[in-house]
């Protein structure tokens, strides 16, 4: 039995498809709001047995973790929460679930983190999850961090929420900096792909391993190839990181949810790059090209109401 934790999320929902699809025998942590729209078929012959709780929930993860062997956890508040969300969710939840696990006999813990993930990071995501990855090589369980690029995909909200922005403003877009930070991009299903694959690779276990996508970006580099795959031709106007900082959190303190976030702006705080062979030699995989992937499904979307509809929506307070 798989249990995943996060599976709705961006990574999750994919993760729990592939599975459904291999009709491996599986199970999801899930609170009542998540329920509200699952992402799959509940109907469907494999779906997933469905357990309503969080990990903050001592009691119910007892329960979610009967008869596994193996958890890959992704639950996060990367996207949407504040720093005390983060930490309740990635540092706490993890903490319950580790605990939890031990008792439970789990085989393993799967999980993914970010490349530049560090506790003495000065930026609060990759502290966080630098603090996460401590976590789960201290526990005593058997475990895979996968440190990953950026994972971009139809559903992200990276570049989609680039897009959102450029169809919002007609003029120009803000950058932080020059834009020369560089990042190692990786399409949604790739990661699942190597994701699946560490289940049955032995030679994973107890090990943190880095995965990108075949080509480094400067981040103007590819807010230009959104620009021209989405046909929104924009002024790209360099701003001092700390102002883009003070205006993303006046936007989370104002919208329930803000197009771009302090968290958003940690990613592009520093390059953080893998050894672009990693994800063959890993897992065998051949990662695809960012701009290949983006004119699949970026040309033709509709962004404006998107983008209104998910300022507007509330915060999962439930986790």
């Amino acid at each position: 039995m798989i249990l995943v934790t996060g599976g709705t999320g961006l990574i999750g929902r994919h993760v729990v498809k592939k599975l459904m699809a291999g009709g491996a025998p599986l199970r999801c942590l899930l609170s009542e709001y998540q329920q509200r729209q699952l992402p799959w078929d509940p109907t469907a012959p494999n779906a997933p047995e469905i357990v309503t709780g969080t990990v903050l929930d001592e009691e119910v993860m007892f329960g979610a973790l009967n008869g596994v062997h193996v958890v890959i956890h992704l639950e996060n508040a990367m996207w949407w929460g504040r720093p005390r969300d983060l930490e309740r969710v990635e540092l706490v939840g993890t903490r319950t679930l580790i605990g939890v696990a031990r008792s439970a006999r789990v085989g393993r813990i799967i999980t993914v983190s970010h490349l530049g993930a560090a506790p003495s990071s000065a930026f609060t995501l990759l502290r966080i999850k630098g603090a996460l990855e401590d976590m789960i090589r201290a526990s005593g369980l058997a475990y895979t961090i996968i440190r990953s690029g950026l994972v971009f995909g139809p559903e992200d909200a990276f570049i989609n929420h680039i897009t959102m922005m450029l169809k919002l403003n007609p003029l120009f877009f803000a950058i932080p900096g020059r834009g020369d930070v560089v990042l190692n991009p990786i399409y949604i299903d790739d990661l699942v792909d190597a994701i699946i694959h560490s289940l049955e690779a032995m030679d994973l276990v107890d090990e943190t391993v880095e995965i990108g996508g075949p080509e480094y970006l400067t981040f103007r580099d590819m807010v230009q190839t959104i620009m021209r795959v989405s046909r929104t031709p924009r002024f790209v106007l360099p701003v001092a990181p700390y102002l883009l900082r003070g205006m993303s959190t006046t936007a989370s303190l104002l919208l329930s949810r803000a197009l771009m976030t302090p968290q958003w702006l940690d990613i592009l705080a520093a390059s953080r790059t893998a050894r672009l062979g990693n994800a063959y030699d890993y897992f065998g995989i051949r990662p695809r090209r960012f701009e290949d992937t983006l004119v699949t499904y970026l040309p033709g979307r509709s962004y404006r109401i998107p983008a209104l509809r998910y300022a507007f929506r509330r915060r999962p307070r439930s986790l």
